[in-house]
C-alpha cells in the first residue's frame, strides 16, 4: 500500500473557488484503494458550512514556532465518500469570509499552512509517501522537505509532486516580505531558486524542488514551455522538461450525470438524448424568458466573466452573430466591463440574448442540458472543465484550440463524420466567427452529422478513472525512485 497526501488551499465538497477544489475532491477518490491509501489536508476555514465545520472530529493539536511567535495548530478529520479528510486549524489565519483575498495576507497563511501540514504528520499515524501539491499555495512544501524537515528520519523518504493548475497565479512579493514568511535562508533567494524578476515566487519553489511536475493537459504542459504562456518560468520548465507531465483532469460523471441530474426536468442519457434534450431547450427557454422555439439553435456560456475566457472577442462580433438565427445564453459573474456587456445585448434582444449574472448551480446544469452549442474561446486554458461537462451533456463544444481544450476537443470533419466539436486556432475574433457559423450551418442544413457529433460527444469518456491511472503511475515511479 503507498500513502498519498493531497496537499491544496481547497477541495470539494467543504471549500471550492475554482476547478482546483474539483480535482483534489475528485482524485483521491478514483485512484485503486487496493494499491493506495490517498488522503487530503486542506485549511479549517471559517467561510465553510457551519454544519461542516462543527462535525469534524478532533484529531490532535501543538504550537509551533513560526515567524517568532508560538502558533497553534489544531487537526481535525472527516470521512467522505471513503477518502479521509484532514483539517489544519488556526482561527488567526483561517478566519474571514472567503478563503482568499488579500495577497500579502494570502502569502503569510498558507506559509503558515505548508509549515503546519508537515509539522503535523508524524502525529496522523500516517506517512506519505507522496506529497501531492497544488499551485502557489503549497510550493513551499517541496522546499521544505529539501531544507528544514530533511534531516529527520520521518521526511527523508518522502517525494513530492506539484501539479500547476494556472501558471498565471504564482505567489509573488518582494524578496524580504518572502523570506521572513518561508524562514529561509538566503541561499534559497537566487535566481536559480526562488528569485523571480529581483522579487521571490513561491509557485516558482515549488517548480525548482518537486521531484515530478504535472500540469492539467498535454498541450498545456507544452504551451507553458513557450515565452507566450510561460509567465516568466518558461525556461525552468523547459530545463525541467523530462519532470513535467500533463494530465487531463477529468469531471465527477455522479454529479454531472444527465440521466440522473435531479436538476433537470427531462432526465436523458446516449439512447434519449435526441428525444428528451429538446424537451430541456423548451424548459430553459422558457424560464429565462427566451423565445420559446425549437428549431432555434442556442448557445451558452458558463464562465467566469475575464479576458482569460476570451471575451474581448466575442465583444466585437456578439452584435453580429445576435442577427443570424442563434440564441445565447450567460451565466457567471467577472469583470464590470462584461458583466455590464451582455446586460445591454439580453436588453437589446430580449427574446435572443439572456444574461445570467450570478452564479447557480441548479441553472448551470439545465444549461448545459438544453443548449445545443457551448462557445469557449479561451486565450488560454490549462485543462477547462466547461467543455468536459457539456460533452458529458450532448452540447457540442466551440472552442478555440489551446490547453486541455486542444486535447479533449476532437474537431468535426463532415467527410469523415468524425469529431466531438468545432475549434479554430488563431485568437481572432472574426476567425471565432467564422466557427460559430460552421457549426451554425450543420445545425440547420446537415441534422444527420449534427445529430452524430451529440452521439459521439456523449460516448466521450473524461470521467477519472483515465486521469487517476496516470497519477497512479506516476506515484509508482516516484516511490520506486525512492
Amino acid at each position: 500500500m503507498k500513502n498519498i497526501l493531497f496537499l491544496a488551499s481547497e477541495a470539494v465538497p467543504f471549500i471550492k473557488t475554482g476547478g482546483l477544489a474539483d480535482v483534489v475532491g475528485s482524485l483521491p477518490r478514483e485512484v485503486d484503494k487496493n494499491y493506495f491509501d490517498a488522503r487530503i489536508m486542506i485549511p479549517k476555514y471559517m467561510c465553510m458550512k457551519e454544519d461542516d465545520r462543527n462535525n469534524l472530529q478532533y484529531v490532535t493539536h501543538f504550537y509551533m514556532d513560526y515567524m517568532g511567535q508560538s502558533r497553534y495548530v489544531g487537526v481535525l478529520k472527516k470521512e467522505v465518500d471513503g477518502v479521509l479528510y484532514y483539517f489544519i486549524d488556526n482561527e488567526y489565519y483561517f478566519a474571514g469570509n472567503k478563503p482568499y483575498g488579500n495577497w500579502y495576507w494570502d502569502l503569510e497563511k498558507f506559509c503558515f499552512f505548508c509549515y503546519a501540514a508537515l509539522s503535523a504528520l508524524p502525529l496522523l499515524n500516517f506517512h506519505p509517501d507522496v506529497i501531492h501539491c497544488h499551485d502557489w499555495q503549497t510550493g513551499l512544501v517541496p522546499v521544505l522537505l529539501k531544507d528544514r524537515f530533511a534531516g529527520g528520519e520521518f521526511f527523508r523518504s518522502i517525494r513530492s509532486v506539484f501539479t500547476i493548475h494556472n501558471l498565471r497565479f504564482q505567489g509573488t512579493w518582494d524578496k524580504k516580505t518572502i523570506q521572513r514568511f518561508t524562514e529561509l535562508s538566503d541561499y534559497y533567494f537566487t535566481p536559480d531558486k526562488l528569485e523571480f524578476k529581483k522579487d521571490a515566487n513561491l509557485l516558482k519553489g515549488g517548480l525548482v524542488y518537486a521531484d515530478a511536475i504535472t500540469t492539467v493537459s498535454r498541450t498545456y504542459a507544452k504551451e507553458i514551455q513557450t515565452a507566450f504562456y510561460g509567465e516568466g518560468l518558461e525556461g525552468l520548465l523547459q530545463a525541467r522538461d523530462h519532470d513535467l507531465r500533463g494530465i487531463v483532469n477529468g469531471i465527477d460523471y455522479n454529479a454531472w450525470n444527465p440521466k440522473r441530474d435531479p436538476y433537470l426536468a427531462y432526465p436523458y442519457d446516449k439512447v434519449s438524448v435526441h428525444k428528451e434534450k429538446g424537451k430541456n431547450k423548451r424548459d430553459l427557454q422558457e424560464s429565462l424568458g427566451l423565445a420559446v422555439d425549437d428549431e432555434t439553435m442556442l448557445i451558452s456560456m458558463v464562465t467566469r466573466l475575464t479576458d482569460q475566457k476570451g471575451l474581448d472577442l466575442v465583444e466585437r462580433v456578439f452584435d453580429e452573430l445576435c442577427q443570424d438565427r442563434v440564441q445565447f445564453v450567460i451565466l457567471g459573474t467577472g469583470d464590470e466591463h462584461y458583466e455590464n456587456l451582455f446586460r445591454y445585448f439580453a436588453w437589446k434582444y430580449p427574446d435572443r440574448v439572456s444574461a445570467q449574472i450570478y452564479y447557480s448551480e441548479e441553472i448551470s446544469h439545465k444549461i448545459y442540458a438544453g443548449s445545443d452549442a457551448f462557445l469557449m474561446p479561451s486565450l488560454f486554458e490549462p485543462c477547462g472543465l466547461s467543455q468536459l461537462i457539456s460533452l458529458r451533456y450532448g452540447t457540442i463544444p466551440i472552442v478555440r484550440e489551446t490547453g486541455g481544450l486542444c486535447d479533449t476537443v476532437e474537431p468535426f470533419n463532415e467527410y469523415e463524420k468524425k469529431g466531438t466539436g468545432f475549434s479554430f486556432s488563431n485568437y481572432n475574433a472574426h476567425e471565432m466567427m467564422a466557427c460559430v457559423r460552421y457549426a451554425e450551418r450543420i445545425y440547420y442544413d446537415d441534422k444527420k452529422s449534427w445529430r452524430g457529433l451529440v452521439s459521439r460527444a456523449m460516448k466521450a469518456d473524461f470521467s477519472w478513472k483515465s486521469s487517476a491511472l496516470q497519477y497512479q503511475e506516476l506515484y509508482d515511479w516516484l516511490v520506486e525512485w525512492r
